[in-house]
């Protein structure tokens, strides 16, 4: 008779001994996912432009363990960035082995319609949300199929945004008569270059999945904090709450681990139901 499979906690969401790299992992969501990567044992590398902020958080991090971390300063605003990125893991990593590449650091700008800057309002926020993206894991393709089995694939997890999803960009994340335009768009494309790498890795048995995430108290959503107020922002939500950190820690770990193995090519929103609450229903039509 064959063994049954353990199906034990313990043994699905396995990631101790692993070995991650988180961008933007100094702060927000990134410091979130490093966070539930260590306290279960992963070694974790983090990528960020503000040092003081990196070294705050390994500091925080390796006193909690048991995994560890080490950080590494980089801006991925081209692909000189990504290319230095890649070349300061290769000396603090000899292995060149990773098992998991979360994809996080962001950009956004706010701006009227007919006023969005060329350069910083497009070209960095595309830079850092879709370009980045898509060098930093070709370039590191080498390193995630090297240890990577049907059973226990290489991981790329892109952060992307429900803003993805949306229209509308003028709201909650921008002063009036401003809009995030290009941020919108640039999750958009991230969640389609998501599905395209998904399909071309499979054969090297790498998985590449999105999150989405809808509200959460990060630098990102500051400002729709700061000038609409929570209590006005939750009663926006359907579950009457905000995301909190377990929330992005648990799927991402989710995505890490054994338990997603077979699991490649997804979008998963976890917004608390606010983005479909908030789809309008078409008027029934007259015959």
């Amino acid at each position: 008779m064959a063994q049954a499979p353990d199906l034990s906690v313990q043994a699905l969401f396995n990631v101790r001994g692993k070995t991650a790299l988180v961008t933007g992992g100094g702060t927000g969501i990134g410091k979130t996912i490093a966070s539930a990567l260590v306290q279960n044992g992963a070694k974790v590398y983090i990528a960020a432009r503000n040092e003081s902020q990196l070294k705050e958080t390994t500091a925080e991090l390796n006193a909690r363990g048991p995994g560890t971390v080490q950080y590494i300063v980089a801006n991925l605003s081209n692909k000189a960035g990504v290319d230095a990125l890649i070349s300061a893991l290769s000396a603090l990593e000899s292995s060149h082995k990773l098992h998991i590449l979360v994809n996080n650091s962001g950009a956004t700008w706010g701006a009227p319609l007919d006023n969005v800057p060329e350069q910083k309002g497009w070209d960095n926020v595309m830079a850092v949300n879709l370009k980045s993206v898509f060098y930093l894991t070709v370039g590191l393709l080498p390193w995630l199929a090297s240890d990577s089995t049907a059973l226990d694939p290489g991981r790329v997890i892109n952060i992307s945004s429900v803003a993805g999803y949306s229209p509308h960009a003028e709201g909650l994340m921008s002063a009036k008569g401003n809009g995030t335009f290009s941020y919108n768009v640039s999750k958009a494309a991230l969640n389609h270059l998501t599905s395209v790498l998904a399909v071309k890795l499979a054969p090297q048995l790498i998985t590449v999945n999105a999150i989405c995430p809808g509200m959460f108290p990060t630098k990102m959503t500051a400002f729709a904090y700061k000038n609409v107020g929570e209590d006005a922002l939750t009663a926006r939500q359907p579950t009457g709450r905000f995301g909190m950190p377990s929330d992005i820690a648990g799927v991402a770990l989710f995505l890490s681990s054994p338990a997603s193995a077979h699991v490649t090519g997804g979008h998963i929103i976890v917004d608390g139901g606010c983005t479909l609450s908030s789809q309008g229903i078409a008027p029934q039509s007259r015959l």
